[in-house]
């Protein structure tokens, strides 16, 4: 018996994660739809997954992106930092501009009724707020509560510093240097290590997920506000179709591979909607896929924090819900408003609990549309934030698969001369 059970683990660890992943998501869909409500039992399991990611996902950010800044020289470091966020900006744009083009063919909100009371959300902390806290007074503090571009600083500030100890021409210094890189190479490999266990379990918490998420108020939500979850949907295809597929041919990255690689973490992105849990996910996509980890080190956990594609789609979709429902026709110069608001907005409210209906609430102030909106949209923010999540990752690795080739020309074409 002992030897079947060695058998099965064997085959199972061996098959491929996103073949697992799927499998998961698809047996989640199922008890989702036979037992419904029920199916919120399962809701332990996928937390525990959840927690499992929030546990490897902050000495992940810290290993990789100090590694990284080791590996790259400093001019090196400025060029793909400035490549990095004019792809995140430029794409943030389109997409905002694809979901408000979807939403006002559609017209999602006709028919609806304003709701007398909106819901509650979080409150957002102001851009100054956000800009201070990138500087932590306490970076234990900053650990605790997850502060991902606190935390990214100070990988910045601690690798930075390690790389000029290396160099140093002080013997001591620079034996210190490489006895600190040599630690936080032996942690990387730890990281990676517990990784993996964590992603073997991973396609029963995505099941729990699905089936707690979909069964519990998914599928009335659904049926509820069916045109706006079609929009949005409609978007993220759109923006899956429009600017990402044709930037990998462009750049002669198969389209079919690059699909493979991050299947799993879009499928880990879709069912935890959460895109600081997802990013040890996608840096391992990154290691299978022979991306250089220097440039996966940085540009990944930058995208799960400022790059919010599918987070501009629905609050897109939305805002032309709520002018629907008031019978409202948006000029141009409102429409154009919306675009460049919706982008910041998006990188200001990353990571903030409640992020979409927080951005929702300040794209309707300023538009000065029925706040009341948020109401309806809540009914079906699982859904939306299930989708708007797996596109967010999806930028992520397209970001990083092209930068990554573009660094790789520019080497190649150091060495010809």
């Amino acid at each position: 018996m002992p030897r079947i059970f060695l058998r099965l683990w064997r085959r199972y660890r061996d098959t491929a994660l996103f073949l697992k992943m799927t499998a998961g998501f698809v047996l989640g869909l199922i008890v989702a739809f036979v037992f419904g409500e029920k199916a919120q039992v399962l809701s332990p399991i996928g937390d525990i997954l959840l927690n499992l990611l929030q546990l490897i996902v902050i000495p992940i950010i810290m290993v990789t992106l100090i590694d990284a800044v080791n590996s790259t020289r400093p001019g090196n470091l400025v060029r793909v930092a400035f490549k990095t966020f004019a792809f995140y900006i430029l794409t943030t744009i389109a997409a905002v501009i694809i979901s408000l083009s979807l939403a006002l063919l559609v017209k999602p909100g006709t028919g609806l009724q304003r709701p007398e009371k909106g819901a509650e959300t979080p409150e957002a902390p102001s851009f100054v707020d956000q800009l201070v806290g990138i500087f932590p007074e306490n970076v234990f503090k900053a650990l605790v509560d997850g502060n991902i571009l606190a935390l990214i600083f100070v990988a910045l500030i601690v690798g930075l510093t390690m790389a000029g100890m290396r160099r140093s021409s002080d013997s001591t210094i620079s034996g210190f240097g490489k006895l600190v890189y040599d630690l936080v190479l032996a942690a990387k490999e730890m990281t990676f290590r517990i990784l993996g266990g964590i992603l073997q379990f991973a396609p029963f918490g995505i099941a729990a997920l699905v089936a707690s998420d979909i069964g519990s108020q998914g599928i009335d939500a659904l049926a509820a506000l069916g045109k706006l979850t079609g929009v949005v949907y409609a978007g993220l295809a759109a923006q899956i179709l429009l600017v990402y597929i044709p930037l990998l041919l462009l750049n002669r990255i198969p389209v079919g591979g690059f699909f493979r690689v991050a299947g799993a973490p879009m499928a880990t992105a879709f069912t935890t909607q959460s895109s600081s849990g997802t990013i040890p996910v996608s840096l391992e996509a990154t290691r299978k896929a022979n991306i250089r980890q220097e440039v996966a080190g940085f540009v990944i956990p930058l995208g799960a924090t400022i790059n919010m594609d599918g987070a501009v789609i629905r609050l897109g979709a939305s805002v032309v819900l709520a002018a629907n429902i008031v019978g409202h026709d948006m000029s141009v110069l409102e429409l154009g408003a919306i675009v460049l608001t919706a982008t910041f907005v998006s990188i200001g409210t990353a990571g903030v609990p409640g992020a979409g209906l927080i951005g929702l609430t300040i794209l309707l102030q300023q538009a000065g549309l029925p706040l009341e909106t948020v109401a309806l949209v809540a009914g079906v923010d699982v859904l939306l934030g299930m989708g708007a999540t797996m596109l967010n990752i999806t930028g992520d690795l397209v970001g990083v698969h092209l930068i990554d080739k573009s660094e790789k020309r520019i080497s190649e074409g150091s060495r010809e001369l």
